[in-house]
């Protein structure tokens, strides 16, 4: 399968500016995935420019109760 990173960046919301894995998912995934952490992606954009992606952060931010 083809790498599609320029489209991927159109939607990419990582504002981790020095990340080498902006664009390119699978790298991203597995990534975060090592750390037990989620990607940038999976985060509204107001909790992901804290940088925090934890799992429970994420369940934290999609409540339904908030």
């Amino acid at each position: 399968m083809e790498c599609k990173k320029e489209e991927n960046l159109t939607r990419c919301n990582c504002t981790y500016e020095p990340c080498p894995r902006k664009g390119i998912c699978c790298e991203c995934i597995a990534y975060h995935k090592a750390k037990g952490q989620l990607p940038a992606c999976l985060f509204p954009d107001d909790a992901e420019k804290s940088w925090d992606r934890s799992i429970a952060r994420f369940i934290e931010v999609n409540r339904k109760d908030r």
